[in-house]
């Protein structure tokens, strides 16, 4: 999952919430010196991940990518769930949409003495520039993977990767909105 999702699974506390995110930045971190709370966010960033890379939706969903670019699917797909979850936002909260993501901006801003430099940088960016909004468009989608295939360190053929979510939207939307009532089920039982 991407971080719009891990946020909005993660368990109710600014520093889990911080911890969901952080998840993807503790290479070189000695986690046991952070706050409980965050280490509890980031046990649950772990957790999801797993379940969700194991979940038969999603591994049917990476059938759909062609041969060259399956490699990347997972990358793709977690983009594209924070796509699909702003999309069908009403069917998973009761919280407004837009007001769930300013608290969480002002959270991640409020927060910042938690990170380390790269996370910071990172979440900067993404207040700065709305990235949580910017996934309501699927264009936006496709540039973001764009950005990250070009971040890779090897040779691969990944930018473009939007034609191929386009030519299977359908599917996998549907798949998306199988799986991930599983998933907030599961995530609300993590301890």
């Amino acid at each position: 999952m991407n971080h719009l999702a891990h946020v909005f699974l993660a368990p109710d506390s600014p520093e889990a919430r911080v911890g969901s995110i952080l998840g993807d930045f503790t290479r070189g971190i000695d986690v046991s010196l952070l706050p409980v709370s965050v280490q509890q966010g980031i046990r649950h960033h772990r957790a999801v991940d797993s379940f969700t890379d194991q979940h038969p939706e999603v591994l049917a969903s990476k059938t759909l990518f062609s041969k060259q670019r399956r490699r990347f699917a997972g990358v793709a797909l977690d983009i594209l769930y924070d796509h699909y979850l702003l999309r069908h936002w009403q069917r998973f909260s009761q919280t407004d949409r837009a007001i769930f993501v300013e608290h969480i901006y002002q959270e991640l801003q409020r927060n910042e003495h938690l990170m380390p430099e790269k996370m910071a940088q990172v979440t900067r960016r993404m207040v700065e520039h709305d990235w949580f909004g910017a996934y309501r468009d699927l264009e936006s989608i496709g540039y973001a993977l764009d950005r990250v295939a070009g971040r890779i360190r090897f040779a691969n053929k990944f930018t473009g990767m939007i034609d191929e979510i386009r030519a299977n939207d359908v599917e996998l939307e549907n798949r998306f909105l199988s799986f991930f009532p599983d998933l907030q089920s599961f995530a609300g039982d993590i301890e």
